[in-house]
């Protein structure tokens, strides 16, 4: 596929800079005293300092976002709300290649609306159950899959069953319509007060790697995908080819306040998906499993313009995927957001490396 050069303006969320002050104890010397400062508390999931020194009492709170768009915005899902508060997030290929969102939250709250909201998928356990008992806000599922999230660690929030916490602001149509709030989620499960553990390991040292300006993860005509390392900001920006591959045209991947999704760490987690048993709608597509819990994969991990090739293995559930790079070592991330992948392992992950002056892509080859 050509890649197209596109010049953008980059809209930098306030939740995504590093932090200014060291995760770890400090001591402060003068001329006659010495004080050793208490290390400060820091969101489980992004590594930051937590707003007000205080980690928030509650446990994760993911969001099923729709991310389904036949062309330039506005159309159908795009462009959504509340992703930019949100810590982790982690995609998900559904029926037919199209992709969703689970936006994870818990250091902060959206300051409105999330959304929109869709139906929970059998992927959902598979994704979120290393993060303890995740609450899962969703807009119904298939019977077995609802069946299977009733009996699995998560927290079933169905909207459907709970028509109070949601909102269908104008100008939205169904099934696009869907919208809560992360306030009213918590308010409504205030009696869950424990925070997860961290899943991830945080170093602003940045590990050796390639030196990568672009990564291209096509899952689909709806879901071509582009990531563009941004040294100005210390971020990835997400792009969307909402042209063909023959003529392409790419563009931000920008929400309804206006600000362009970005990450300071993007990881690709390469998994073995099956298809079925289940029907997931009327034109016949089959459910599609990425299978995570007690499996293992091929792995890049994208921070700070750098990109190492590694593994992934999960335990059962309730515990963390592990990263680690060929020598074995855990991948450090870099503190703020990390934006997960959950990608085909028979895809290809193709970068662009930033090895003047030539400009052609490279393919790295996928693990089957």
């Amino acid at each position: 596929m050509t890649l197209a050069i596109v010049a953008c303006a980059i809209l930098l969320s306030a939740c995504g800079s590093p932090p200014k002050k060291s995760s770890t104890a400090t001591t402060v010397t003068t001329s006659t005293t010495s004080t050793t400062l208490a290390p400060q508390a820091l969101c489980p999931l992004t590594g930051l300092p937590a707003p007000g020194g205080v980690v928030p009492q509650r446990p994760a709170l993911a969001i099923k976002i729709d991310n389904y768009s036949l062309g330039p915005t506005p159309a159908e899902a795009r462009p959504q709300s509340g992703l930019d508060y949100a810590d982790v997030i982690f995609e998900e290929q559904v029926e037919g290649s199209i992709t969703r969102y689970a936006a994870v939250f818990q250091c902060r709250n959206a300051p409105a609306l999330v959304g929109p909201v869709r139906s929970a998928r059998w992927t959902d356990i598979q994704m979120l159950s290393e993060l303890g008992h995740p609450i899962l806000v969703h807009v119904g599922g298939i019977n077995p899959v609802l069946d299977l999230i009733e009996q699995s660690p998560l927290v079933n929030v169905d909207l459907i069953d709970n028509p109070q916490l949601e909102t269908e602001p104008p100008g939205r149509y169904a099934p696009y319509d869907t919208y809560t709030t992360t306030q009213q989620i918590w308010a409504a499960k205030k009696s869950l007060t424990t925070p997860p553990s961290p899943i991830f390991t945080f170093s602003k040292t940045v590990p050796s790697g390639e030196a990568v300006t672009q990564i291209h993860l096509d899952w689909s005509g709806t879901s071509d995908i582009y990531w563009r390392w941004d040294a100005s900001t210390g971020t990835w920006m997400r792009f969307y080819n909402v042209g063909s591959e023959s003529d392409p045209d790419i563009v931000p991947d920008v929400l309804t306040d206006g600000v362009q999704n970005q990450a300071q760490n993007v990881i690709v987690q390469q998994v073995n998906i099956t298809y079925g048993p289940w029907f997931e709608n009327s034109e016949g597509g089959l459910e599609a499993e990425s299978h995570i819990i007690d499996n293992s994969g091929k792995a890049y991990v994208f921070r700070n313009g750098k990109m190492v090739v590694g593994t992934w293995a999960a335990g059962p559930s309730g515990t963390p995927t592990k990263f680690t790079d060929h020598a074995g070592n855990v991948i450090t991330l870099q503190p703020g957001r990390t934006w997960v992948e959950i990608y085909p392992n028979i895809d290809s992950v193709v970068v662009t490396p930033l090895t003047p002056p030539t400009t052609t892509t490279t393919t790295t080859a996928a693990s089957n």
